[in-house]
């Protein structure tokens, strides 16, 4: 879901001085501890939050002397594999920045500090965080870690092209991205079209396009996988919301063909004029004032909500470097580092309460992920050992379907593809213990 740059960041921070005092300083409510100087890493997964620890590190140095704040921040497949190494190994940096479904597996071990309990009061004050970002933090009810940043999907529309078509707002229910995606679909003489309507996921990495036709299944009134029970799942294909989200897919790719499998597709066609409309997170806005900013385009809130993957920062550290590490933590939620973030990173703040008037000011692009409504509803991919197998299973049933017009045309063929797609994900689920009814 979220966007990824390949080429690692490192930097230190040594800031002089003798003492650390946790949190008092910050206004963040919290005791005082003092500390001796001391040194902890961060641990990223994303090259382009560098810059926010590095900004955080340096905004300690006035009242926490004596810290040296090393950031090490590499891609995410590779930070996945460093933290399975030095978690287990003894040798993980003090602060790990993971994701909800990766810190599972660690805090099943018990392998991860359990925060102070000002740490916990401070995530767990409705007033700084939402339910689903107190639960995202949290295993077998307990909080562990520190809510940061999200990735959400939008809707990105060309609105040079919307007006072309006559198209005055976005789209509001899943059948108007249908009818818009016909009108908005420019064509060559055989008919083939030349600017796709609407781009949807339909090649790619695996877990990319289980996880776009999860977000429009959502839009439907279902989930790929779905909770079955206490810590159960089951896969959800052929449910009503998992046809009903198939079936337009076919629809747009055969029956009215306002996208092809080849055509150009995601922020790069979006950016170039190729397609009118797509789904996808914060991180574009940054893209397309990069590589094309002259290009006229507004973002909306999606039909019913969106999936939010979300990030926490936890603590590995030892009695003498712990204070230190909750500290650095804690220093990242004041509310000017994280509009900071939004501002300069791209990504989506955790905490409530902030004012972002003057970022969307600058950049009204980030409205729809930032003023949603209030009955917009949030869903996550499962936290459970198996999902990045299941996700690529997903993936090769839908480029599968993708791939076989009959299913458009034939409601017992797709019933029978759906549920077959079903069988092989729920083996998966009932081999790791994971199935429910």
């Amino acid at each position: 879901m979220m966007k990824l740059l390949s080429r690692p960041q490192l930097s230190a921070f040594s800031i002089s001085g003798r003492q650390l005092l946790l949190a008092s300083a910050m206004g963040l409510g919290l005791a005082a501890t003092a500390v001796s100087a001391q040194e902890i890493r961060v641990w990223s997964g994303y090259p382009e939050l560098a810059p926010f620890y590095q900004h955080v590190a340096e905004g300690m140095a006035a009242e926490y002397p004596d810290l040296k704040v090393t950031v090490e921040a590499i891609a995410l497949r590779e930070h996945e594999k460093r933290v399975a190494l030095g978690v287990t190994s003894g040798e993980a940096a003090e602060v790990i920045e993971l994701a909800t479904t990766i810190a599972a597996r660690y805090l099943e071990g018990g392998l991860l500090n359990t925060p102070p309990a000002d740490v916990t009061a401070f995530v767990k004050d409705p007033a700084n965080f939402g339910e689903f970002f107190v639960n995202s933090a949290s295993y077998d009810g307990t909080v562990y870690g520190m809510p940061l940043f999200r990735g959400q999907s939008a809707l990105y529309y060309n609105t040079d092209m919307f007006a072309a078509a006559g198209l005055t707002e976005p789209p509001k229910t899943m059948a108007d991205f249908d009818t818009y995606a016909e009108k908005l679909t420019q064509r060559d003489a055989s008919g083939a079209p030349t600017v796709t309507g609407w781009s949807m996921r339909l090649s790619g990495g695996g877990s990319g396009i289980a996880e776009k036709f999860a977000i429009n299944m959502w839009q439907h009134g279902g989930e790929l996988i779905a909770p079955a029970g206490e810590g159960l799942w089951k896969s959800n294909f052929a449910s009503e919301a998992g046809t009903a989200t198939m079936k337009q897919y076919l629809h747009n790719l055969f029956d009215t063909k306002t996208v092809t499998v080849e055509s150009p597709a995601d922020a790069d066609a979006f950016e170039r004029g190729q397609t009118a409309m797509f789904i996808r997170e914060s991180w574009v806005i940054g893209d397309i004032a990069a590589k094309a900013p002259d290009l006229k385009y507004a973002t909306a809130t999606l039909p019913r909500g969106s999936i939010v993957s979300p990030g926490q920062l936890y603590v590995k550290a030892g009695a003498d470097k712990e204070a230190a590490a909750w500290a650095f933590v804690m220093a990242t939620q004041k509310p000017e580092n994280l509009l900071w973030l939004l501002d300069n990173v791209g990504w989506l703040p955790n905490r409530s309460g902030l004012d972002f008037s003057a970022i969307l000011a600058a950049k009204p692009g980030f409205e729809a992920y930032v003023n949603y409504p209030a009955s917009y509803e949030f869903f996550t991919v499962p936290a459970i050992g198996p999902i990045d197998e299941i996700q690529t299973r997903a993936a090769a049933f839908l480029v599968e379907a993708y791939a076989k017009p009959e299913l458009a045309t034939d409601d017992a063929a797709l019933k029978a593809f759906l549920e077959n797609a079903d069988k092989e994900i729920n083996a998966i689920l009932d081999r790791e213990g994971l199935l429910g009814q």
